[in-house]
């Protein structure tokens, strides 16, 4: 289906100038979140801040679109479920159908996940608009994949960042270097620990709108960023790319979407035509595949069009030495050596190897956080520490355990003293090892490996919660059920895995093939319980226990994780026949 063209700005147009009163009239008008936050973006100009490594960024600093939202303020939405007519209103703010729903379903699950996010839906359709125009007009499949791939010009260094391939091409066809992929523009290193399945279909992929949606949206929820305050709203979206100008911009289209919106058919959407990198040879982030032309130069080439020197033409006589105006201070000799062209080294140039920091022995209970904290210090050959170098830290194996803020990976900066200490690990309900790796970020230094250990949740006691006595006559069914209490240190545990055994004797752990027993789904009988697990209170009811026609005194033996363990006594016994009256 032809997309339609709605108003929008003509390519090239969106100079600095323009952005900026164009954005001033919108905070005017109708966008009061749109401010100068200048601590948490970069100086003028869209180029990226020094401050946030390419790799750092959702987008690796990819293009965007620049476009504005119009003046006026969009129709809103007509109520769901009235079953009328779609809403007509601004072409602009009419947002595919799939392409809304996703951003919709995406601000359900972050409310459920991230409640204290609070991530408006209006956010994710706000970064969609500006890095796909809305997956190209919404030319999305039934599930929400793109007709073709959205892929974003080559990262070689040529007028854009330089980031090598790092999926081996699976996302973006490159196995060179790195591409943003799909409606979000995820760059595949960061789709690696951010993707997410949003329409639950068992895969992670980033050209589906519903996976890149709930990803958008998790990643600008992570460090615990609450969305309703300006500042941590605005460091998420300097996070997906560190501009000025496109902070202002996702701010402007966040307030438009606010004012309302309408759905239009997939594939009918708008399609924008400004773009941040007008002045740059790459190709457009939305063409299915964009390869910047081999003959393409950075901006500003010393080269002349027709490749060659752009030193001045030998003049007749052949002195090519150009006169010296007066008063200008005299040219080097000609025998000296040109100046140095290279760049002197940053301190993650001088990075030889990354040392342990005093990290202690990392265990943790399921469920629980860790008291240590990894610490990794980088230095230089001679040992020497290095400030100021970015650390990242990734959980790495089979394992839920995650950073505090949910996340597997985790990017820290070393201090004075070049140590950079991770946030705190988080254990998940699978038990067992797995692994943090540390790396320099935009250095190859071999990664630092910390072990850690998650233990099963544990209890060091157990008691009944009723000191009734537990008896009954042949053949019939205990009246009352076994409930105890597991505690760990006092308190109460919860999620504690237990067993319960009808044992021979008390020297005898063996399993009694006589006396009580419980019943299994099929009404068979069974005198072992494996795999349960104490509740939130730390209380576990067992199941109705049944005698045979043994009498005599039997032992149940429950036992946890931790080594807790109780034996209570089970009593089977003919009933007493009442003495017969005396006759008078």
């Amino acid at each position: 289906m032809a997309a339609q063209f709605g108003r929008r700005l003509a390519k090239g147009a969106v100079t600095t100038a323009v952005a900026a009163a164009a954005v001033a009239a919108l905070s005017a008008s109708q966008a009061p979140g749109v401010t100068d936050n200048t601590q948490d973006r970069q100086n003028a100009g869209s180029q990226p801040s020094t401050e946030v490594n390419p790799e750092e960024s959702a987008t690796g600093n990819s293009p965007y679109y620049t476009d504005l939202p119009p003046l006026n303020s969009p129709t809103p939405s007509p109520t769901p479920g009235t079953g009328g007519p779609i809403a007509a209103g601004d072409a602009e703010a009419g947002i595919p159908a799939t392409v809304l729903d996703a951003y919709k379903k995406a601000e359900a699950a972050l409310r459920e996940s991230k409640p204290g996010c609070n991530l408006p839906w209006e956010l994710l359709a706000a970064i969609g608009k500006v890095e796909s125009g809305q997956a190209r007009g919404g030319r999305v499949d039934a599930d929400g994949t793109t007709i073709t791939p959205i892929l974003g010009p080559v990262l070689n260094g040529n007028g854009f960042a330089n980031i090598s391939d790092t999926d081996g091409g699976s996302f973006d066809g490159d196995t060179t270097h790195d591409r943003a992929v799909g409606p979000m523009q995820f760059i595949p290193s960061t789709w690696a620990w951010a993707g997410r399945d949003g329409n639950g279909d068992g895969t992670k992929n980033p050209n589906n709108i519903y996976d890149a949606a709930l990803a958008a949206g998790h990643y600008l929820c992570r460090l615990d960023r609450d969305m309703n305050v300006q500042k941590e709203l605005n460091r998420a979206i300097l996070s997906y790319n560190p501009s000025t100008e496109y902070l202002n911009l996702v701010l402007s289209w966040l307030e438009y979407y606010r004012k309302g919106t309408h759905e239009v058919p997939d594939g009918t959407g708008t399609l924008p035509s400004g773009r941040s990198d007008d002045n740059n040879s790459g190709a457009s982030p939305n063409d299915p595949s964009p390869t910047p032309p081999a003959t393409s130069r950075p901006p500003n080439s010393n080269s002349t069009p027709g490749g060659g020197d752009s030193t001045s033409p030998t003049p007749p006589g052949g002195n090519s030495t150009s006169p010296t105006p007066p008063g200008s201070p005299s040219p080097p000799p000609s025998n000296s050596p040109p100046p140095s062209t290279t760049p002197p080294p940053t301190g993650t140039d001088t990075v030889d190897h990354l040392e342990d920091a005093g990290t202690g022995k990392l265990t943790a209970t399921a469920g629980d956080a860790f008291t240590e904290k990894i610490a990794a210090r980088t230095e230089t050959k001679a040992g020497k520490a290095v400030p100021k170098v970015r650390v990242r830290f990734t959980i790495v194996g089979d394992t839920d355990a995650t950073f505090s803020g949910g996340e597997s990976v985790a990017t820290v900066v070393t201090n004075s003293a070049g140590v950079a200490t991770a946030p705190a690990l988080k254990a998940g309900e699978k038990t067992g090892e797995f692994t943090v790796r540390a790396t320099v970020v935009g250095r190859s230094v071999p990664g630092l490996d910390y072990t850690a250990t998650v233990t099963a949740r544990q209890a060091d006691a157990l008691a009944r919660t009723s000191d009734t006595a537990l008896t009954c006559a042949p053949g019939d069914e205990f009246a009352d059920q076994v409930e105890v209490k597991a505690t760990y240190k006092g308190a109460a545990a919860d999620g504690v895995v237990a067993t319960a055994t009808l044992i021979t004797s008390a020297d005898d752990a063996t399993v009694n093939d006589k006396g009580p027993y419980f019943k299994d789904a099929d009404g068979k009988t069974v005198r072992t319980l494996k795999g349960l697990e104490t509740d939130a209170d730390g209380l576990l009811k067992l199941p109705k226990l049944y005698a045979d026609d043994t009498t005599g005194t039997f032992l149940l033996r429950i036992s946890t994780t931790g080594g807790a363990t109780l034996t209570v006594e089970l009593e089977v016994a003919a009933a007493t026949a009442s003495p017969s009256p005396s006759a008078s």
